[in-house]
């Protein structure tokens, strides 16, 4: 028999009752809702970007009286000085003509596109298949899966101090705990291999090795390289001519490496967000499990653009080399110019790069005692000469800035006047006694 609802009229308000045959049941009183509650996950709440934390709290508040000089981002396409190639140009033309890249992909690319990459890296003392590349979204995402298929809650990875912000964010955010060891500016930024050694205990994960370093500009020598093999996970990128530096995983066919790179600075198109894995394992250490990880973490996002994938080949295969030597001539000479120029005013200490598209400027803060750290000293800096430099703060490294090499040249040298100008104004010398003047 159905379920019938009765209304019984009382003095204060009606009551609903339910009956069936038999008798009357008092229905279920409608619940209020409860306020809501909703709370950020706890990796969301471990999600810290270091350089957004410290440059979001800055007082960035250029002079009016001279035009903005940001040395701050590490984007090549900023200025306009540094366009791609038309042989990459037309490549993504062609691409989105043919309208055959604009559904799914595998999660892990194209197989057309992973052989292009595979056959750009491979080295007879290093070779790769398709099977051996991920493509990805962006070489962020590549690090993001690399440190996801190696490490586990609890674990630790070691990490360049200075380093890229990126592989604490991630690795914290996983509940990796992340060891900082020591780059040694004395020494171009070698690795105090003493201090490395000393970090490594049973759950460590992963070593990190950045070759050529963001934000150092470093290149690591093939025996400097020798020495440190002993991880799994690194990055390779452009090197100045006269510097020669074999990839991790050329050295060893021991050691299994996740190589992490991407189309965003030698073919100067950081917002395609194009990256891949390049799985090195020819001792198979890593083995199946590994390479299945990697797959089942690419099909969280479904892979990386198709458009991009299949613009790929063309790309690799037909990016006139005359493109890649006149990207790196540009940064070279800047590089120089920042260095020699910045090397003659008294307080800062700059280290000659030898690669990538950055130089690191150290800062003798005690003859600034105006200036309580580098975060203080970049920030008027700013206020004053309308120049922004990354504060090394940012990359755990304090009393350092980091510059961005990717600017025409006379805004290149106009920058380093400014800075000069601003540590002449400020500098304060030692006094004969070993004390400042200025007290």
């Amino acid at each position: 028999m159905d379920t019938q609802a009765f209304v019984v009229q009382m003095k204060s308000k009606p009551l609903t009752l339910s009956g069936k045959a038999g008798g009357l049941i008092p229905a279920k009183p409608r619940s209020r809702r409860r306020r809501w509650e909703v709370k950020p996950s706890e990796m969301s709440r471990n999600t810290l970007n270091p350089i957004r934390a410290i440059v979001d709290g800055m007082k960035l508040i250029p002079n009016p009286a001279k035009p903005m000089i940001s040395l701050s981002i590490g984007d090549p396409t900023v200025f306009g000085n540094l366009p791609t190639d038309a042989a990459v140009l037309q490549a993504m033309k062609d691409a989105i003509d043919s309208q055959r890249f604009n559904g799914y992909a595998p999660s892990v690319g194209y197989l057309r596109s992973r052989q292009a990459v595979a056959n750009f890296y491979s080295r007879p003392e290093a070779p790769l298949e398709a099977e051996d590349v991920i493509l990805t979204s962006g070489c962020s995402q590549a690090i993001e899966l690399s440190i996801s298929v190696l490490c586990n809650p609890g674990d630790n990875i070691l990490v360049p101090r200075p380093g890229f912000s990126l592989y604490k964010t991630l690795a914290v955010s996983m509940g990796v705990e992340v060891k900082l060891y020591d780059l040694l500016p004395e020494k171009s930024w070698e690795i105090d291999l003493q201090h490395l050694e000393s970090l490594v205990d049973e759950r460590t994960s992963c070593l990190i090795v950045t070759n050529p370093s963001n934000p150092c500009g470093s290149v690591f020598s093939r025996e400097h390289l020798q020495d440190i093999l002993t991880g799994e996970l690194s990055s390779d990128g452009a090197v100045f001519p006269g510097c020669n530096s074999p990839s991790l995983a050329s050295l060893s066919s021991e050691v299994p490496v996740l190589a992490c790179g991407g189309l965003a600075k030698r073919w100067l198109v950081p917002g395609w967000r194009m990256g891949w894995i390049l799985i090195h394992d020819r001792n198979r250490v890593f083995g199946s499990e590994i390479r299945q990880g990697l797959v089942r973490l690419s099909q969280r996002i479904l892979g990386a653009c198709t458009v991009v994938q299949g613009a790929l080949e063309s790309i690799l295969n037909n990016t006139p080399p005359g493109f890649y030597s006149s990207t790196i001539s540009c940064l070279q000479s800047n590089a120089e110019i920042c260095f020699s120029e910045l090397s003659a005013v008294p307080g800062l200490h700059p280290v000659m790069p030898s690669g990538a598209m950055y130089l690191m400027v150290g800062i003798e803060m005690d003859h600034f005692p105006e200036f309580q750290n580098d975060v203080d000293f970049t920030e008027r800096l700013v206020t004053e000469q309308s120049v922004f430099c990354l504060p090394a703060s940012a990359f755990e490294f304090p009393d350092f800035f980091r510059v961005v090499l990717t600017v025409p040249e006379e805004l290149m040298r106009e920058a380093c006047g400014r800075i000069r100008d601003f540590c002449r104004a400020w500098y304060r010398p030692p006094s004969c006694d070993g004390n400042d003047l200025d007290q």
